[in-house]
């Protein structure tokens, strides 16, 4: 993928708390990218680095548009189940956990893998009691 390490460190950023800085950068990236795999990386991203939940939502969205790898597809069911729970709109969200806890067997047993699978659960039991607060462990915090 075209400037993966320019991505990644747009990304650092973002995780190390300037997040404005980083959707400037990613959104640069999300402008010029051509293909839709560094399109499918780049929205997951900035999704990461919204300040609101319906901005989120509306990159998790287009993360969502141009999956081509399957293994993208738990991570991204997940975003988007935390999104429309966080939005009070809890069909949809139970919707996507289902979506997610679908594809949650094509995750390897490391690190990764199990990092998705416990942020299902978490949704989850958010979703249960009616939690619409931004969980702990959402990769946006």
């Amino acid at each position: 993928m075209e400037h993966l390490e320019d991505i990644m460190a747009a990304v650092e950023l973002g995780r190390s708390g300037d997040r404005a800085a980083a959707r400037e950068r990613l959104t640069l990236f999300w402008e010029s990218a051509n293909d839709q795999q560094a399109r499918c990386v780049i929205a997951h991203y900035l999704a990461d680095v919204q300040d609101e939940t319906a901005d989120e939502l509306s990159w998790d969205l287009r993360a969502l548009e141009a999956v081509e790898d399957e293994l993208w597809l738990p991570s991204l069911h997940l975003n988007l189940a935390d999104d429309y729970r966080r939005l009070q709109q809890a069909e949809l969200a139970h919707q996507h956990l289902l979506l997610a806890r679908e594809h949650l067997g094509q995750l390897p047993d490391d690190g990764y893998g199990n990092l998705i699978r416990a942020g299902v659960q978490h949704v989850a039991d958010a979703l249960a009691v009616g939690d619409t607060q931004r969980l702990e462990s959402s990769p946006s915090t």
